[in-house]
């Protein structure tokens, strides 16, 4: 932070359901940027229509670069009555990486060897080509902090900020975790769930990354 008087509120919004989400039984779905559902538009829709309701504005409007936040953010935007509206895709808050396992059905591999030294590790865990949450944390806060808390010229004018940021479920969990420095076993414990069906599999840790 580089005034003392600077304040900003943060709403850090998961997208609606994507086609990912409702593919159960795997890890990661084969395409990494999938598209939302017609229930993920749905959902972007109402949570713009309860923003508007409640006299919600946005100054700044980040989304990661994948298609289902930025059709949420865009669906939320016009809801709220901004159809038109611009806004940054940004490559630095898209969902915590596990390329490692794109296609894999969830009990090849999440077995019981791999669950206990998952939890063992925590947000270090980093099975073959996944990224740790460790990572994630790291790529997320730096690129917030670079682009609001020492941006200069955003904060010259001294006022409060409203921002929303339209992302993913796990990497900003792993950014909650640097924020409010808690234990980062309760990384994987945080729901931040679109889909009533969890994506995984009831044999992975709560909260692993389901895109």
């Amino acid at each position: 932070m580089i005034h003392q008087n600077f304040e900003c509120e943060f709403y850090f919004i998961r997208h609606g359901e994507s086609e990912a989400n409702a593919l159960r039984g795997y890890m990661e779905a084969f395409d990494l940027d999938t598209p939302l559902t017609a229930k993920g538009f749905t959902q972007a829709r109402l949570l713009g229509e309860r923003l508007r309701q409640d006299g919600v504005v946005f100054d700044i409007v980040y989304s990661s670069s994948m298609r289902r936040t930025t059709q949420t953010a865009q669906m939320m935007l016009a809801a709220m009555g901004e159809p038109e509206r611009e806004f940054p895709r940004i490559d630095a808050i898209v969902e915590q990486q596990i390329r490692g396992w794109h296609g894999v059905r969830t009990e090849e591999a999440l077995t019981p060897e791999t669950t206990a030294y998952m939890r063992q590790k925590a947000a270090r865990f980093v099975p073959p080509d996944v990224e740790s949450s460790r990572l994630a944390q790291r790529r997320f806060a730096n690129r917030l902090e670079d682009e609001i808390l020492y941006n200069r010229r955003l904060i010259a004018a001294e006022r409060p900020l409203r921002i929303a940021v339209a992302g993913h479920a796990a990497a900003p969990r792993c950014l909650l975790q640097y924020i409010l420095d808690f234990d980062e076993q309760y990384i994987w414990k945080m729901s931040l769930d679109n889909n009533p069906y969890r994506a995984f599999g009831s044999t992975a840790p709560a909260g692993f990354p389901s895109t």
